[in-house]
């Protein structure tokens, strides 16, 4: 890089603001959102956005200023600074990015890749299930070897061996699957409950907020000035 680009990169003109940095903020969050890169609820004011979850949130101003704390903090930052920039195109057209309501968050997704494995697996029990009963057949005497066959040239302890290892197979896929659906589950239910957490009444402000922040937001959703802008009027 040039020195005349190091300068035109950090150059403050350069950089997009006001209501179009907001405006290009805003539909990147929300398509994150949509795509669960980011757990957020956002709200958009006049001259800043809201973004907050129930581990943090951020604030962006229409200088380009961010200001925050948690993981919402550090996925919002990084969204700040490529919409500040002229050659970084947010999506078109984004989603609304609302987070789902609780009830609407399934138990967990691969249901295919499941039940592939639990195919998988009984047949590997079943192929093993009847190795077992071949050997055990063969070696209480009930079946006999073909004719001009012995025994010993059958190798039936290889038949049990390899019948203990299928049916060994089976057992760790379906334990496999198993524990796949019980963490499906944890997850969904963990999402579950940060869904509740952020899931407040209208004109509720989350707890972690600054008192002067949820001042300012609230006085404008009320239609009044907040603090902030009375003092520049006056």
């Amino acid at each position: 890089m040039s020195g005349e680009e190091w300068e035109a990169a950090f150059d403050p003109e350069s950089w997009i603001t006001g209501e179009e940095l907001l405006d290009r903020v805003e539909d990147e969050l929300n398509q994150r959102v949509a795509d669960r890169e980011v757990f957020a609820r956002l709200e958009r004011r006049e001259e800043r956005i809201l973004a907050y979850s129930d581990t943090g949130y951020a604030v962006v101003y229409a200088d380009g200023s961010v200001e925050g704390r948690g993981t919402v903090l550090r996925d919002v930052k990084p969204t700040v600074a490529l919409c500040s920039m002229e050659s970084y195109d947010p999506p078109a057209d984004p989603p609304e990015g609302e987070l789902p309501e609780p009830e609407e968050v399934p138990e967990g997704s691969g249901r295919l890749g499941n039940w592939m494995l639990q195919a998988v697996a009984g047949t590997q029990v079943l192929a093993g299930v009847a190795l077992l009963g071949a050997w055990l057949l063969i070696t209480v005497g009930v079946l006999s070897p073909p004719a001009g066959a012995t025994v010993r040239s059958l190798n039936v302890v290889g038949m049990l061996v390899a019948g203990v290892l299928f049916v060994g197979i089976g057992v760790f896929l379906f334990a496999v699957v198993a524990n796949a659906r019980l963490s499906d589950r944890f997850r969904a239910e963990e999402y579950r409950n940060r869904l509740r957490a952020v899931d407040l009444e209208p004109g509720e402000r989350p707890e972690m907020l600054p008192d002067e922040e949820r001042a300012a937001l609230d006085g404008r959703e009320d239609g009044r000035p907040s603090e902030e802008d009375a003092h520049d009027a006056g």
